[in-house]
């Protein structure tokens, strides 16, 4: 055969290959925000906010009404998101330590780029690498495509170095995410490349600084509060659970005397996210990508908004821990059809998820599941009990709970001159608000029992499976209903003044 003929046909095939490949394989788009809640979304049940784009994703697609994440707090919660692993294997959460090159490299990104996806990121990264100082903790090199942040990122987009070029249109960072997702969309379909892009919004987080071009907004409303709002649905709450700052933030953020005003700012920021998504599935559109694209949209946690006189995240109850999530994949026979899926799901899955949606196979190390199974048929369940795990803050919020999907259970281990070890166990099919405390009830001594088992398991996992770092082994400890009081408080002693009062970052 002619070489020439023969150096045709051999390129001829490859690009047919690359585009095959490209059409069988879905686009992937992650989007998160910074501590929203679920009654921040219409179709969660708040006829109060604006979220068209939000909702149209959830009409389009699938909502979960039971979703978790793992642990509520920032840099924890995208660790798990990336590797699919509980934070005690990812060994990475404010002032315990970066996350190993080793467990980076195993990373959906990392992964998805070896095989052959185009990947791209965009906001707040949110998590520190080994070796990558250089970077601030950050791994641009991974990616094909980098807008992304150190630490919290800026609200000023002229502020954050890798968007800087989209500062003078937008110059608030929530519409400049939706821009650098449109660019590249673009790039993506230029190449011909089946594409990964996740974007983490900084919005909601604080300080409470939105886009003023959405003022009108909210403009003068107020808004309804929650039946479990204020002090006095905390009296049955842990004394534990008192004493970390989500505690004094109902009063110092507010919630208690200038309600309307704080959520206006609230979801004014996550009104902004809201165009943004608008701007990224008009892009799709437009490139004629969009029914080849799954998006999944989401939050690292949830966040309290005065629940139980609380405020902020970090712990186990409905607020913090829970978090609106939808997933839209255009392909799926139940897609269009308005369906809700009561599994219960958690921030581990989806690192599995995205792989499973590139026709990869999901690693053994990780504990999440893949979420493929539900998007078919929402009825079906995915597992029977998931972790909730707190190693942060102040040491007598740090607590170890057990989820399943009509129940919670959270061993409160520490304990002082002032307060005892205690259990709380919420009836969540029944109690969604979490009103009654069912552990001290001897009604419910049946399903405490059941749920003691269920928590126990989750501790010999913790246990067995544990990074031998940054301390997260003496939390097996802590967590463990049966060891003694006394070596705890031994452990602590040798912790020393310096852990004991952990210094408290701006998270």
């Amino acid at each position: 055969m002619n070489r020439t003929i023969h150096t045709f046909l051999l390129i001829s095939f490859q690009v047919i290959t690359l585009w095959a490949e490209s059409k069988s394989r879905p686009n992937i788009i992650y989007l998160m925000a910074d501590d929203q809640n679920t009654l921040s979304v219409g179709c969660y049940g708040n006829p109060e906010v604006k979220t068209p784009q939000m909702d149209l994703l959830g009409t389009d697609g699938v909502v979960f009404d039971k979703h978790y994440n793992t642990t509520a707090i920032c840099k924890a919660s995208r660790a798990s998101i990336l590797t699919g692993m509980y934070e005690y294997k990812t060994g990475t959460n404010f002032s315990h330590g970066k996350m190993k090159q080793s467990t980076w490299k195993k990373s959906y990104p990392v992964l998805l780029r070896e095989a052959g996806y185009m990947v791209g990121f965009a906001g707040k990264f949110g998590i520190e690498v080994e070796g990558q100082e250089a970077h601030e903790g950050m791994c641009p090199e991974d990616f094909d495509v980098w807008g992304g942040g150190s630490h919290q990122t800026e609200y000023e987009t002229k502020k954050n170095q890798s968007m800087k070029d989209y500062a003078q249109k937008y110059p608030h960072s929530t519409l400049s995410y939706g821009a650098f997702g449109q660019d590249f969309i673009k790039k993506a379909v230029q190449q011909n490349k089946p594409f990964c892009l996740s974007i983490s919004f900084k919005a909601p987080h604080m300080p409470p600084t939105p886009d003023p071009r959405f003022d009108h907004v909210y403009k003068g409303k107020t808004f309804t509060k929650p039946d479990n709002f204020g002090r006095e649905y905390a009296k049955h709450m842990s004394e534990q659970s008192k004493q970390g700052r989500q505690y004094e933030r109902f009063h110092i953020w507010k919630y208690d005397t200038d309600y309307d005003e704080v959520m206006q700012k609230y979801y004014q920021l996550i009104y902004g996210i809201d165009v943004a998504i608008g701007m990224i599935r008009e892009e799709l559109k437009k490139q004629g990508i969009d029914k080849n694209t799954v998006i999944i949209y989401t939050s690292d946690n949830g966040y309290i908004c005065g629940a139980h006189g609380y405020a902020s995240k970090v712990l186990p109850m409905e607020e913090a821990a829970r978090a609106p999530m939808m997933i839209y994949d255009p392909r799926s026979k139940v897609a269009g059809k308005k369906l809700r899926c009561g599994a219960l799901t958690g921030n581990i899955d989806f690192a599995p998820t995205i792989l499973a949606l590139a026709g990869l196979p999901i690693p053994e190390h990780m504990d999440g599941k893949s979420l493929l199974p539900l998007l078919d048929d929402p009825k079906k369940d995915i597992r029977t009990q998931m972790a909730f795990m707190n190693v942060y803050d102040k040491i007598p919020t740090r607590s170890l709970t057990c989820l399943t999907k009509d129940w919670k259970y959270t061993y409160w281990w520490y304990q002082d001159d002032h307060m005892k070890a205690c259990e709380e166990l919420f009836d969540l099919k029944n109690d969604p608000l979490e009103l009654k405390n069912c552990a001290v009830d001897q009604h419910y001594q049946k399903q405490l029992l059941s749920m003691r088992e269920a928590y126990d398991r989750e501790v010999n996992l913790w246990q067995k499976g544990v990074v031998k770092y940054n301390d997260y082994e003496t939390y097996g400890t802590f967590f463990d209903r049966n060891v003694p009081w006394q070596t705890k408080y031994d452990i602590i002693k040798k912790w020393g003044t310096k852990k004991k009062n952990n210094p408290q970052n701006k998270h």
